[in-house]
């Protein structure tokens, strides 16, 4: 199959633009949750490993610290800096000009700020460094990374951005949960996950939904999907672990293969 056309003919799902020169580029997240989950959930547990797959980890283009003395004040400081500095509103160093320098004369002095204190107590607003496009009808979910070990010192609220719709830039807001002592974030580390949603997923669509509220109104064939699912893998003598995901993985690795991309798409999903 000719890559290029197959590309032209299908446009990519989520396009990511760097306008800081030193952010790091999105990655794939990993089934692995960075190497963090227990070897057993690893091993058999699919459902975990493919929420922590799901989507791309983004990390701070610079470590930066923050600190908060639990009211109105937050201090910080970065990578190269002489001191901690009360925050207000922050360009990334030296990014102002070379936003200048690249934008057009009606765009310059409005490159977008690094980080900045809301009027919540606590709460910061940071910056990728990047801006997102998605394809018609998509959006991306704005979260903190799936699976992997939180950072005592924040947490990271999430967000549904439309992003085929809204060309600025990738955000999050954080919120500090330790006082008078520095919260870091280190750009080896991603401090959230973006994953995408097709806009017909949330919204109205989740009105509908069919609530059943007792076991005698469970259809025979409800009843026997339960029996599959739970009954007879647990009175089999010689069932063995990971049953679920050995079957959900060679389900997907089929979808793949009757896919008309397989060809560029199974190499890179098949855990």
């Amino acid at each position: 199959m000719d890559e290029s056309a197959n590309s032209a003919a299908s446009p990519p799902l989520v396009t990511f633009y760097r306008f800081i020169p030193e952010c790091r580029m999105p990655q794939r997240a990993d089934s692995s949750a960075a190497g963090s989950l227990p070897t057993r959930a690893f091993r058999y547990c699919e459902a975990i490993r493919m929420a922590s797959a799901f989507g791309w980890y983004v990390f701070p283009p610079i470590r930066v610290s923050f600190m908060w003395d639990g009211g109105t004040d937050i201090t910080w400081t970065y990578d190269g800096a002489d001191d901690w500095y009360p925050l207000k509103t922050a360009q990334f160093p030296g990014f102002a000009e070379q936003f200048d320098a690249a934008a057009p004369d009606d765009i310059k002095g409005f490159s977008p700020p690094f980080v900045g204190a809301l009027q919540e107590p606590g709460v910061v607003q940071i910056w990728s460094g990047l801006v997102a496009r998605t394809a018609p009808g998509w959006s991306l979910l704005v979260r903190g990374p799936a699976n992997l070990p939180r950072n005592l010192g924040y947490e990271v609220y999430e967000g549904i951005v439309e992003t085929d719709r809204w060309f600025g830039p990738l955000f999050t807001n954080i919120r500090l949960t330790r006082t008078n002592v520095p919260v870091e974030l280190n750009p080896e580390l991603p401090f959230m996950q973006v994953q995408p949603v097709n806009r017909e997923l949330y919204g109205n669509a989740l009105e509908q939904f069919e609530l059943v509220t007792d076991l005698a109104h469970l259809r025979p064939e409800e009843w026997n999907a339960f029996q599959t699912t739970v009954v007879r893998p647990n009175v089999d003598p010689h069932r063995q672990q990971g049953q679920y995901a050995v079957a959900a993985r060679r389900r997907r690795k089929q979808e793949l293969s009757d896919s008309p991309s397989s060809d560029t798409a199974a190499s890179d999903n098949i855990c």
